[in-house]
């Protein structure tokens, strides 16, 4: 099975379009172009995610402007997107269908493929001090890294081909409650990497 996007070239950057945060305050934060092809046999359904795989473990360091993130900084996992129950006849979803524009709160009730049900992202608990922006964060919310943080993150968007129809999930879920309902039932993974950083020595480096 093979993902790709025409919103950003594998391993390249992903543009301020579809990113939460950009240089001056926001971004466009519309989910990219998705398409996937090469699906196994037997696929009843997929499940979607989207996770920064270089999110700095101590929160506290984020955005100080008195310390910068060495690279170095122990990494932890912030999940951006998470969705399930795709139906197994979609192969692709366009730029900006489930998320387009800023929500503060998070959307209620984002838009998504036909049946599939999207899930909480890390924004939820992130926001969650905050009483301007907290709110449940459901579907697809694009990258913040934050800006004095000298690493580039890089972004996997994950696809499974799934031998169910649907995954047993409470009402409100994470990605953590897809892995654990999806054990046993994947039939292939495909994913596709973007980068982004809003730290201008990363970037240059």
């Amino acid at each position: 099975m093979r993902i790709h996007s025409s919103s950003f070239d594998n391993r390249g950057p992903i543009p301020e379009e579809f990113a939460l945060g950009a240089a001056d305050g926001f971004g466009g934060n519309r989910n990219p172009q998705l398409a996937w092809d090469e699906v196994p046999a037997g696929t009843r359904s997929f499940a979607l995610l989207c996770i920064d795989a270089d999110a700095p473990t101590d929160p506290s360091l984020a955005g100080r402007d008195d310390v910068e993130i060495p690279a170095a900084h122990p990494r932890g996992g912030f999940v951006h997107w998470v969705m399930a129950d795709i139906a197994a006849d979609v192969r692709g979803i366009a730029a900006g269908s489930c998320s387009d524009g800023v929500d503060k709160g998070g959307k209620r009730a984002p838009q998504g493929p036909a049946g599939a049900r999207q899930g909480l992202n890390d924004y939820t608990g992130w926001f969650a001090g905050s009483d301007d922006m907290r709110g449940d964060y459901l579907g697809y919310d694009g990258p913040y890294p934050p800006p004095n943080d000298l690493r580039v993150h890089r972004y996997f968007f994950r696809l499974f081909a799934l031998d169910v129809a649907a995954l047993e999930l409470p009402d409100r879920f994470t990605a953590g409650d897809v892995f654990r309902a999806m054990h046993g039932h994947v039939l292939a993974e495909a994913l596709v990497q973007g980068n982004y950083t809003l730290n201008a020595k990363a970037a240059a480096a």
